[in-house]
């Protein structure tokens, strides 16, 4: 028996070893894709900051401003988009995300557009109303398809289709703490520091026409930005999780190692006492 034991156990050890091995060579791909992902993060964010400091210009400083994408209406129906990764293994990041899309929708008349296999997979399994599949894999998604993504999006949203659009992610704080949030996208909801008023920016042809060509390349910029956070956030969740995975199996293989190495020292006692018995008889 003592010998069996320690074969069992042997064999855990190897299966342990090649868990590690799979975990650790995760947690190194996740943090290297995890720089380059920062630094999409932080690049984006200027371009984001640009178009809304121009659209909130054009609204607080022209007042005959009348766009379809400032009027408050009545919230019918809620589009919103929920980012998600493709892939699991990244502790908490897919499920936070859902549970805060589903808390913050329930209740309402919505419709999902998801980004991202796992959001696929979990808005179709519950039944709900899916805008379009076609962004799925969110690991293939460009600043193109952001764009192309946001004129469907303006275009229903003046055709009423629905009343609102907003965005659930997860916001890339630091590679140890990743938050899900939520972001109003349309109707818009502006804040801006007055200018001084003898400086006066002319737009052409009109500011109206310039607010409401504006409107979907900020759109799109909101989306690219969310989708950027949401990557990095994946990564770094992935990152910590495989780190610690790593950590539990060297702790598993090192108390293995030891009950192998009891159980090794039982059988040569159990052994040695047989022969000792034998030779006195």
């Amino acid at each position: 028996m003592a010998g069996v034991s320690t074969k069992d156990i042997k064999q855990r050890i190897r299966s342990m070893e090649s868990t590690r091995q799979i975990t650790r060579a995760m947690e190194m791909v996740a943090a290297s894709k995890l720089r380059k992902a920062q630094e999409r993060v932080l690049s984006s964010r200027p371009y984001f900051e640009q178009l809304y400091a121009t659209i909130a210009h054009i609204a607080c400083t022209k007042a005959d401003i009348a766009s379809p994408y400032l009027t408050q209406r009545e919230s019918k129906k809620t589009c919103c988009i929920v980012i998600a990764g493709d892939r699991g293994l990244a502790g908490g990041y897919n499920s936070n995300v859902f549970k805060l899309a589903t808390r913050e929708l329930e209740g309402q008349d919505y419709c999902v557009l998801p980004i991202g296999k796992r959001a696929v997979d979990f808005f179709r399994s519950h039944g709900t109303e899916i805008l379009t599949q076609q962004y799925s894999e969110a690991a293939n998604i460009s600043i193109g398809d952001c764009f192309t993504l946001s004129k469907q999006l303006t275009k229903d949203f003046l055709a009423g289709k629905f009343d609102r659009v907003c965005i659930v992610y997860t916001n890339f704080v630091s590679v140890l703490a990743q938050s899900p949030a939520l972001l109003p996208v349309l109707p818009l909801s502006l804040t801006v520091t007055r200018d001084d008023p003898s400086v006066e920016t002319l737009y052409e042809p009109d500011a109206q026409t310039v607010f409401d060509a504006i409107i979907p390349e900020y759109v799109g910029g909101v989306v690219y930005g969310a989708l950027c956070e949401s990557v990095a956030s994946e990564l770094a969740a992935r990152r910590t999780a495989m780190d610690s995975a790593t950590k539990n199996a060297d702790e598993m293989i090192a108390e293995l190692n030891l009950k192998y190495n009891r159980a090794r020292q039982g059988a040569i006692t159990q052994e040695i006492t047989e022969i000792v018995a034998g030779a006195e008889a």
